[in-house]
């Protein structure tokens, strides 16, 4: 039989795994070797392993659609994504930079502003952000952190080089996603476990865990820490069981809780009342309390906000950290590390047009067939123009919407997205352009997962990774190969 990787024409992009002259690259080199061992036909016992493997664990998303929800398995592709542990260190010494800058921009945000005022960033850009909120101003959390879990998009260019795409500071999700990659793989690829200097990723929820324990306010040896759910139905209910199991924490919902007359969070159980230290929040800012926020909210527990003000419980993500979390501010963030950190950023920026700026804004409406918009808020790959793949009536669309709301739209060049060797036939290895979510822990102490979860396009030429928009995912592995 034909070597598996022999008939892998590479992209004219970086690939990650197989260089220009068709050679493996090092982190690569024992992974290629050992799949191309394998028969086409073992290859595919191994495919069909994995199916299985996901729907034993029942690892599913949710997709929301007109006709309704639809709970899907995890797209999921055998062939690891590899990256040198060398090259991994400067990417998570960007990771911790980026986030403690970040946390100090959003601490001043609500309290001095010294960034408006020194002329960093301008001041409508923040009172005209949906997320900021001013029910936070003055409120002080532990350790000055806001963002205590942050999700940050990496992606690699021609040059192999990491550039951040975008953070994600409000309920990022997908962590769940990473951990389960790796079991399955485990189950898949056990030989390589054995051999490879693959670099473990399973402390995170033991970094979770510690990190929302000290932000308890109560000094206890086990503070009650719970993390509050929207419910069965919302698409990341699969993560949210998965990380309360986990840590061995309560999963509950607004209803499980209640604020008493002393401004403190309550958990109803059967043997009565007991206090919540600390809360993992995985709802969004407006439907966590209804007495502050919106008053219809059911997802929430009237009284939060004044019982987190009173610092009688501590919030993850803390209220107001998205306003951290707006693809406009964005492009400010080399200028925010500039300023609080005294450095460099050690990760670089995607180049942004703001459509707010006018001379801007008439270069991205002259060259939308070239161009990447996107809306400041939107998530999920909603939203978006993706210039060369789109018609005519999309582009003009856009160019009313950019118009009309210029303060809600960037737009960015065209990438030229890495890709990597993926399964999408039997014997077939055909490259699939990817990104890279690793996921940063800051409370007392800054922890980054090692690696991240990687996001495939897997239509051929898309650059769309969302599992919502029909996108898969990879285990990420980072190697330790020899000399390092």
């Amino acid at each position: 039989m034909e070597k598996l990787t022999s008939q892998y024409q590479s992209s004219i992009f970086f690939d990650e795994l197989i260089d220009d002259k068709g050679a493996p690259r090092p982190p690569a080199k024992q992974l290629l070797g050992y799949l191309d061992s394998l028969s086409e036909d073992e290859l595919e016992k191994r495919r069909l392993t994995a199916e299985a493997t996901i729907q034993e664990m029942g690892i599913s998303f949710t997709v929301y659609t007109e006709e309704g929800n639809i709970d899907r398995a995890w797209p999921f592709d055998i062939v690891p994504r590899t990256i040198e542990a060398s090259d991994w260190k400067i990417a998570e010494a960007g990771l911790k930079q980026r986030l403690k800058a970040l946390n100090l921009f959003i601490n001043d945000l609500y309290h001095d502003q010294n960034v408006i005022k020194d002329g960093i960033i301008p001041e409508h850009i923040i009172s005209k952000s949906k997320n900021f909120r001013p029910e936070c101003v003055g409120i002080s959390p532990a350790y000055g952190v806001w963002a205590h879990i942050c999700g940050t998009d990496l992606v690699r260019d021609e040059h192999g080089d990491f550039y951040v795409l975008e953070d994600n500071l409000r309920v990022p999700s997908g962590v769940s996603y990473m951990l389960e990659n790796r079991a399955i793989t485990k189950r898949v690829l056990p030989e390589l476990f054995e051999n490879e200097s693959i670099l473990p990723v399973n402390s995170y929820t033991s970094q979770l865990f510690d990190t929302l324990a000290a932000l308890s306010p109560r000094d206890i040896e086990n503070p009650e820490i719970v993390v509050l759910t929207p419910g069965i139905y919302n698409s990341a209910y699969f993560e949210h069981a998965f990380l309360a199991q986990q840590m061995g924490a309560e999963l509950v919902e607004g209803s499980d809780l209640f604020v008493d007359t002393d401004d403190c969070v309550y958990m109803k159980t059967i043997d009565g009342p007991e206090r919540v230290d600390v809360i993992y929040r995985r709802i969004d800012d407006l439907f966590i309390d209804p007495e502050v926020f919106d008053s219809e909210s059911v997802l929430g527990v009237a009284g939060l906000m004044r019982a987190w003000r009173s610092g009688n419980v501590a919030l993850a993500n803390a209220p107001g950290a998205g306003v951290a979390d707006d693809k406009v501010v964005y492009a400010y963030v080399p200028d925010i590390i500039r300023y609080y950190l005294k450095e460099e950023p050690i990760l670089k920026n995607v180049e942004t047009f703001l459509c707010d700026d006018p001379k801007q804004r008439a270069y991205v409406l002259e060259n939308l067939d070239k161009l990447v918009v996107k809306p400041a808020n939107e998530s999920g790959g909603y939203g978006m123009l993706v210039g060369p793949h789109s018609t005519k009536k999309e582009q003009a669309l856009f160019a009313e919407l950019i118009t009309k709301n210029p303060r809600n739209y960037i737009a960015q060049p065209t990438l030229k997205l890495s890709t990597a060797p993926t399964l999408i036939s039997k014997g077939v290895l055909e490259p699939r352009h990817l990104d890279l979510r690793p996921f940063i822990l800051q409370a007392k102490d800054t922890y980054v997962t090692t690696g991240g979860l990687t996001r495939v396009a897997m239509k051929k030429g898309s650059l769309v990774v969302n599992s919502s928009q029909g996108g898969g995912s990879k285990d990420t592995w980072i190697v330790e190969t020899k000399g390092q």
